[in-house]
């Protein structure tokens, strides 16, 4: 039995975008070490970037969004995937943000870069289908904490949480 590679440290920040009605817009991306997952527009942080900056860049780039800012950091959270053949321990920073108007289309020009991260699809998500789907959600908490959110609540501090692993490579 061979040990574990090491977990390279990443930082990461992503954006939990609701709409008026409390849908939240969620991306599926695949991955080779957890398979395919739904998580939030975000991504890794440049050398030097803050979180928060990183998260309305990140929003920018994954949505063709610019008249969105990050607001409040919802929670932190670390897990574990493989990145470009790279295996990664990764600490996300999550901020809210609440767009203006009803569920929108992504812009055009995100197309090229969501298949150059293997971002397959994406859609909105109502709290009762967070709750209810089979599918693996980034953090497995997600519903729980926009459900019980309200304006001036301190972030949460998930910790550690370990995500599912490709149900081909399981056993």
């Amino acid at each position: 039995m061979t040990a574990p590679k090491p977990r390279t440290p990443r930082q990461a920040a992503r954006t939990a975008v609701r709409d008026p009605l409390g849908a939240v817009l969620l991306l599926r991306y695949e991955n080779e070490e957890v398979g395919p997952h739904w998580a939030m527009p975000g991504g890794g942080l440049d050398p030097g970037e803050p979180p928060r900056e990183g998260a309305r860049r990140e929003l920018r780039e994954e949505t063709g969004w610019h008249d969105l800012e990050p607001g409040p950091l919802l929670c932190t959270w670390t897990h574990d995937f493989t990145r470009a053949g790279i295996p990664v321990r990764q600490h996300e920073h999550i901020y809210l943000v609440d767009a203006p108007g009803p569920r929108r289309e992504l812009g055009p020009e995100t197309e090229a870069d969501h298949l150059a991260d293997g971002i397959l699809g994406w859609r909105w998500w109502t709290s009762e289908e967070l709750r209810d789907t089979d599918e693996q959600i980034w953090p497995p908490q997600l519903h729980d904490l926009l459900d019980r959110w309200s304006p001036g609540d301190r972030p949460a501090d998930l910790g550690y949480v370990p995500v599912r692993g490709r149900p081909d490579t399981v056993g």
